[in-house]
């Protein structure tokens, strides 16, 4: 078989599905990216680390019928090391080899088995619902930061979704966060579906869904697997078994103070001052009638120290935060006004909307003298 296609082209496509490719695998064959050519249909690239799959299509003037493996990272720099203009791949596979040309330019690599290749899922025919892209993947950019990247904890490391008929819910914690986002979708969903999918396939879905562009992503579950299509992309995810944490019970029912806060300004004062919170070193946000003071304390570095007014008028309270935490929570608030609430300086704060539609608990920081 054989193919040509720009390099522009090629390129893109290959540094799509480059994204999951296995690194760190036994089976040699997972290294690599799967080119098929079928009668009259488009090239099929697929790539697999055996927990996050990627099928898309590559448009190309082909001749011939048939599959190969191909180194996917030294393909990758190979077709990006060549000159502008169309490249051919040719596949022997009797040979096992591929012979890339572009002008005067020229490569062979050896293939790897596509016997080996493990066999991919199609989107099952039945239960397959679709919702707007855009309010999906906003979720995701929103909750996906607060799951955990500690293994030892694999429920943690997903993000709870929920699936309804007008709606969709994302739930991630990582035991010192916790974020939670509600979202009007458009769905053809008739019965709520509830999953917990990895962090980095949820993030993965949404750097897919952005560059494609789709209006729609179709969604499909089965065999311990949820299959995301968003136009000629198809990405295939293992599905996380266990119990999600019950995060309503972690959500306090009444909080003592609440503070209204332009969101740009706290986050370039949290920016700042935080610079000096180093060393899990707490920044501190101490509370008094008409005003925040933000610090932050790092021995043998220095410290940092500035004051905003506010609209305070309750006791004045002092709480730390992790700094990085405070200022991904504040990120997370689509609004020009962040709400500050807090209970006492050992008991967690919220930070919100105007509305409960998000909602980010913050675990404190025990403060010393």
């Amino acid at each position: 078989m054989q193919l040509i296609c720009p390099k522009d082209i090629l390129l893109e496509k290959l540094q799509m599905v480059l994204k999951t490719v296995a690194t760190k695998s036994t089976l040699p064959v997972l290294s690599g990216i799967k080119f098929t050519v079928a009668g009259g249909e488009p090239v099929e690239l697929a790539s697999t680390d055996m927990e996050l799959s990627l099928r898309l299509k590559l448009p190309a003037t082909v001749e011939g019928t048939g599959s190969a493996v191909l180194p996917g990272r030294l393909l990758t720099d190979v077709i990006r090391s060549m000159p502008v203009g169309d490249i051919r791949v040719e596949v022997d596979e009797g040979e096992q080899q591929a012979l890339i040309t572009s002008a005067q330019a020229s490569f062979k690599l050896n293939c790897l088995p596509a016997s080996d290749f493990p066999r991919l899922i199609d989107m099952p025919e039945d239960d397959v619902f679709q919702v707007n892209a855009a309010p999906l993947l906003a979720t995701i950019n929103t909750v996906a930061r607060a799951a955990s990247r500690d293994e030892t904890r694999p429920v943690l490391t997903g993000i709870l979704v929920k699936f309804g008929s007008d709606s969709v819910k994302m739930v991630a914690t990582d035991s010192y966060r916790l974020s939670v986002r509600e979202t009007k979708v458009d769905s053809t969903l008739t019965q709520k579906k509830e999953v917990i999918v990895p962090r980095s396939s949820m993030e993965e879905l949404a750097r897919l869904g952005t560059i494609s562009g789709a209006e729609k992503i179709s969604v499909g579950a089965t065999d311990g697997q949820i299959l995301f299509a968003a136009g000629d992309t198809l990405l295939t995810s293992r599905l996380i078994e266990g119990q999600f944490p019950n995060y309503q019970q972690l959500l306090p029912d009444e909080f003592k103070h609440e503070v209204e806060i332009d969101k740009e300004e706290l986050l370039e004062v949290v920016g700042r001052v935080g610079l000096m919170a180093q060393k899990n070193a707490p920044l501190r946000l101490k509370f008094s009638p008409g005003e925040l003071i933000v610090s932050a304390q790092t021995p043998q570095v220095g410290e940092a120290r500035e004051t905003m007014s506010i609209a305070f008028d309750g006791e004045e309270t002092e709480i730390g935060f992790n700094a990085e935490y405070l200022r991904e929570g504040i990120e997370s608030v689509d609004e020009e006004h962040v709400f500050i609430r807090i209970i006492s300086p050992l008991q967690p704060g919220l930070l919100k909307g105007s509305g409960d539609d998000f909602l980010y608990l913050v675990m404190p920081v025990r403060l010393t003298s």
